[in-house]
């Protein structure tokens, strides 16, 4: 006896998994970025808010799947990032501000990759 209903089986199977592939991957890639970089913006330094204001968040669709990038487009980023002038406004301003941001949240970041995977 024929098992009936297993093409509409197989369509939503497809359908699901072309929308994780798609939609839920970009969803989560993108709180992931969003998350890790507002911790960061915790602890960038501000002198004039130039830094903090070059922020962005960049989401590729390559041939095999996303790739995400987070960072900031002032021309001296990196080297404040990577322990620059120490004339910071701000009180909390670290070294390192982007890596902490999701370095130091990562169960954070990880439990809203289950999360956002759960069906």
């Amino acid at each position: 006896m024929p098992v009936k209903g297993i093409d509409q089986v197989n369509r939503r199977i497809k359908s699901t998994l072309e929308n994780i592939d798609s939609v839920v991957t970009r969803k989560v890639i993108t709180e992931v970025l969003m998350t890790g970089q507002n911790h960061a913006v915790i602890l960038t330094p501000v002198d004039t808010s130039n830094l903090i204001n070059s922020r962005f968040l960049q989401i590729k669709n390559v041939g095999y799947g996303f790739t995400g990038q987070a960072g900031y487009t002032a021309n001296y980023a990196k080297f404040v990032h990577d322990g620059g002038p120490k004339n910071w406004q701000k009180i909390g301003a670290e070294d390192q501000f982007l890596y902490k941001g999701f370095e130091e949240n990562m169960p954070e970041l990880r439990q809203i990759i289950i999360d956002g995977y759960k069906i």
